[in-house]
């Protein structure tokens, strides 16, 4: 992660009265320090346990929003952490005290170890709520203009070649906007391998330094993202975007098939509507369809 950007605010008046027993998610800012939340910055500073990914990042975030540590316990907890960690931080939890657990940067749990402490204060029934904010695959799908309604996440792939090009392809019909993380040296591997899997002419974007200085969203199809990015020298956090497949052909065999099966156990109506929505063909039709199969 680069340093944090911005200059500092002015002192904020933080409420740390209202912070309660149990572990709070804190969303950090991605890039611009000034995009934390008032309700993160309340939570920091009023939490008994301060648990961060990297804590010299935390600690760097808390000096330019001007929040003292004054003593308190600050916990590393990241992917080479053990289960002792989690211990320490359950016993905690369990005295009835407050735990403030800050990714490096964005939302915790996406593509972040606090996934495992989370599931384990979920798994002991102890309390635990979120305080919301950035998170670079949400902040790219809004720059991207590509389609919002669906999107699936699918994180880091493999730095394998056969590996990522299987889980593309695992991927590749899926009826949503796709979104990935990855590293900056590996962009150019992606998009090729993108581009043999997915096919060159789906439309695609590549956002770069989200919230930061140099921040950079290209778009373009894939093979013309590939072709962009196979000489360059790319820094900074990137996150992959890339459009939902057509649609493929419903024919009227298909219709017919499906209607048949479900005609089974449906009324005439009651297939017609299933069907239609089942795979995204008229209502009508469908219904004509239905009216024109064999009854049993």
């Amino acid at each position: 992660m680069q340093p944090l950007s911005g200059p500092s605010p002015p002192p904020l008046k933080l409420d740390t009265r209202a912070i309660p027993p149990g572990l709070h998610l804190i969303a950090t800012p991605i890039g611009a320090a000034r995009d934390i939340t008032l309700r993160a910055l309340d939570v920091l500073a009023g939490a008994d346990v301060l648990v961060a990914e990297d804590t010299r990042t935390l600690k760097h975030l808390m000096e330019i929003h001007g929040i003292a540590i004054n003593g308190r316990p600050m916990v590393a907890y990241h992917d080479h952490s053990g289960e002792g960690v989690i211990t320490r931080i359950l016993a905690v939890l369990r005295e009835g005290k407050s735990v403030a657990y800050a990714s490096e940067a964005g939302t915790p749990l996406i593509s972040d170890p606090g996934f495992e402490l989370a599931r384990a204060v979920a798994a002991a029934e102890l309390p635990m709520t979120a305080a919301p904010g950035p998170c670079a695959a949400i902040c790219a799908l809004t720059l991207s203009g590509l389609p919002s309604d669906r999107f699936l996440f699918a994180g880091f792939l493999s730095s394998a070649q056969s590996a990522r090009r299987s889980a593309l392809a695992d991927v590749a019909q899926v009826q949503a906007t796709l979104i990935f993380y990855e590293s900056p040296k590996r962009l150019s591997a992606l998009l090729t391998d993108m581009t043999a899997t997915l096919g060159g002419a789906r439309q695609a974007v590549v956002c770069r330094e989200l919230t930061k200085r140099f921040e950079e969203v290209a778009r373009g199809t894939l093979a013309g993202l590939a072709e962009e990015f196979s000489e360059r020298d790319v820094k900074g956090e990137v996150v992959v975007l890339v459009d939902r497949a057509a649609p493929e052909e419903v024919t009227d065999e298909v219709i017919e098939a499906a209607l048949d099966q479900a005609l089974k156990t449906m009324r005439v109506k009651d297939a017609a509507t299933f069907v239609s929505q089942t795979l995204g063909v008229s209502r009508k039709i469908a219904y004509q369809i239905a009216l024109s199969r064999p009854k049993d």
